[in-house]
């Protein structure tokens, strides 16, 4: 609920007593209640908002940007576009993304498409002030290496100090000894990036949490709990990565 929500992004901001900035997911398929949701996170203390493609109702590229305009035109702190064709159904184009940077309060994209070209296209049309992030784990080393800026990771939830090490090891520019570091952590955390993703997240990294006393594994209606096949391969990936024994 709408409520909830709320709720969840003003814990999360109480929680971090300013010693990491919170980015607060703010996203809806309704523009008004984006903006509720955007305004009241901005209200608590939120340093930025994630806020994801409109799904289920599909709108043009025309609708697309006029929903991001109406949240910029109503709040202050930065929003970070999330486009995931996969979930929301609708692909964001570069062109759409250009003119949304062109706004005061958008600064960059969650680039959950699985395609690499993107970062290209998107560093090419936006320059590097537009901030990139990867949203899938498994291309994040190829990602930053063609421009990206990190990533908002699901494997760091269970594999935190690797992925940030991974993160500043593979952001780094032309030093081949962080390069070959990167290289081997990804090649560690690659099988843990697959298992997270056999069934559909969050219930995959919900049960890796609870492996490691971070969370229970329970989720809402209408996701699951995972299958014993998917639990073996997330705790055989887990071990390989050295998080548990």
């Amino acid at each position: 609920s709408h409520k909830e929500h709320e709720r969840v992004i003003e814990l999360c901001v109480k929680e971090s007593k300013d010693k990491i900035p919170i980015i607060a997911g703010t996203g809806s398929n309704s523009t008004d209640e984006a903006i509720s949701l955007t305004k009241y996170a901005e209200r608590v203390g939120a340093k930025a908002a994630l806020v994801v493609t409109p799904y289920y109702n599909k709108p043009t590229q025309e609708g697309l940007y006029q929903h991001f305009k109406a949240i910029n035109d109503n709040c202050s702190i930065p929003i970070i576009i999330y486009n995931i064709p996969p979930r929301s159904v609708v692909d964001m184009s570069v062109d759409t993304m250009a003119r949304l940077f062109e706004l005061k309060n958008i600064i960059g994209v969650k680039d959950a498409t699985a395609d690499l070209n993107r970062v290209d296209l998107q560093l090419k049309k936006m320059g590097k002030d537009f901030l990139q992030l990867s949203g899938e784990d498994g291309t994040a080393l190829e990602f930053n290496q063609r421009g990206g800026s990190g990533c908002i990771s699901v494997s760091a939830n269970v594999a935190t100090k690797l992925c940030s090490e991974f993160q500043e090891a593979s952001l780094s520019k032309n030093n081949n000894n962080l390069i070959a570091k990167a290289k081997s952590i990804n090649e560690k955390l690659t099988s843990l990036h697959k298992s997270l993703f056999i069934e559909s997240n969050p219930s995959p990294v919900k049960y890796a949490a609870s492996l490691l006393n971070l969370a229970k594994e329970d989720v809402r209606l209408p996701l699951v709990k995972i299958t014993e096949s998917t639990k073996n391969e997330i705790r055989k990936s887990m071990k390989f990565a050295g998080l548990i024994s």
